[in-house]
């Protein structure tokens, strides 16, 4: 399993190619999906890396940096948490 990033402030022309080419040279890119709750105009997204080391140069490299006009944040991803009702 690997560490799973997200990214947010996309631009609306991204697509899930672009990110993957885009993460591609910081390590191996595992998956890339749009987040669920603002999938309707795909500002934000996760990827999963490989390993904690591709994941920390993907955020070195990319956060706050110009993804076509837009001032893209990457960091990792919270753990998503179980509700019992």
């Amino acid at each position: 399993m690997g560490t799973r990033l997200y990214v947010s402030n996309l631009p609306l022309s991204v697509t899930e190619e672009r990110l993957t080419t885009k993460f591609c040279k910081f390590g191996g890119v595992l998956s890339v999906g749009f987040d669920a709750v603002v999938r309707a105009n795909r500002r934000a997204a996760f990827v999963d890396m490989e390993t904690g080391a591709d994941a920390h140069r993907a955020i070195a490299g990319l956060n706050l940096s110009d993804f076509d006009g837009c001032l893209v944040s990457v960091y990792l991803a919270l753990e998503r948490v179980q509700r019992t009702s």
